[in-house]
């Protein structure tokens, strides 16, 4: 049916709607070309609507070997354009349908150039979408939404029972704050990982007497985390991802801030300084750490595009972090590298 998607500040979009009622919550661009699907289930969208600015989603369909979640984890999604007719031999189900079997709210036709120019000038900000005739209640849902500063995200998200992925010789403990599947099939290749909920404690977890504890990707506003990383740092090796960055920095005496549009994408360049190398990098975040803030470590990443830190590593203890996503899912493979890093760092503590 005929819908609208409208935004906080009033900015009022035309499309078609393809489930009944309104859906809302923050608005943000994805620029990937391929790997919605990974994108959809991804738990670092939890609070978020996404827009694809690629102009033609649902080509090749879906499979449940590339979910990176039990389910799409969005609160809607927006394209100009989705087909129902997949035209590859994984697919198992058409992309309209595998939504509309989760109940998750679809926006299309709408202008996305349009949206993305938008929301890149003014930032993200909160929307809503649903039938025509609900202008004004689609403005005033858009103006309800809470966004995602300040939101603890994470408890939405994480398990909330420790399991065992891998036999790997080593041992790493994960912290779920809203890990990607992919991220633990990459730690299972060297480790047996024991993947726990976010508010374990750190007592918990160095009673499994652990080879490394890494921190995964997540939702929302690292400060609304309730993660204390004090009783971690200098014990046992330490590899942080995202969100895990964010709150690795955190930990260690710095500050982080809302971006204006976050970085969501699979073609980040990133240049690593001890090298002097550009990594093209799969991204997706709406906060970042304040340059110098972490005084106890070094920055090893930055972001060619806007110079924000990507990667931290501690001088004294064995820890670092990277703001981007090493295992992509979609993207590229250039960082893959810092899993070897983090099998490394753990063979030698």
């Amino acid at each position: 049916m005929d819908g609208l998607l409208v935004l906080a500040d009033g900015s009022v979009f035309e499309g078609e709607v393809h489930s009944g009622g309104i859906a809302s919550g923050e608005v943000v661009f994805n620029t990937v070309l391929s790997g919605y699907q990974e994108v959809i289930t991804d738990p670092s969208y939890a609070g978020q609507m996404v827009c694809f600015t690629y102009p033609h989603i649902g080509n090749y369909g879906v499979t449940p070997e590339d979910d990176e979640s039990d389910r799409p984890r969005c609160r809607g999604v927006i394209a100009r354009s989705m087909t129902a007719r997949p035209s590859n031999w994984r697919a198992t189900e058409s992309l309209p349908a595998w939504l509309a079997r989760h109940g998750t709210p679809v926006l299309t036709g709408i202008d996305t150039r349009r949206l993305t120019r938008h929301l890149r000038d003014a930032g993200s900000m909160c929307g809503a979408f649903g039938p025509t005739a609900d202008e004004t209640a689609l403005l005033a849902a858009a103006k309800a939404e809470p966004g995602t500063e300040g939101v603890d995200l994470v408890s939405e998200v994480t398990t909330h029972d420790w399991y065992v992925r891998g036999d790997g010789p080593l041992h790493v403990v994960a912290y779920d704050l809203g890990i990607k599947r992919n991220i633990v099939r990459e730690l299972a290749r060297m480790a047996t990982v024991e993947v726990v909920p976010a508010g374990t404690s750190a007592e918990a977890v160095l009673a499994r007497r652990p080879d490394g504890v890494f921190l995964s990707n997540g939702p929302g506003d690292p400060d609304a985390v309730n993660l204390d990383l004090g009783g971690l740092i200098g014990w046992v090796p330490i590899l942080g991802v995202c969100l895990g960055h964010q709150l690795l920095a955190r930990a260690l005496g710095g500050q982080t801030y809302k971006l204006t549009f976050g970085h969501h994408g699979g073609n980040h360049p990133v240049r690593r300084l001890a090298t002097g190398g550009v990594e093209i990098t799969s991204q997706n975040h709406n906060f970042a750490v304040v340059e110098g803030s972490a005084t106890a470590a070094d920055t090893t990443h930055v972001n060619i595009n806007d110079g924000v830190i990507e990667g931290i590593a501690c001088r004294d203890v064995p820890a670092f972090s990277v703001q981007y996503h090493p295992e992509a899912g979609p993207g590229p493979h250039d960082a893959r590298y810092l899993f070897e890093q983090f099998r490394t760092l753990m063979e030698r503590a």
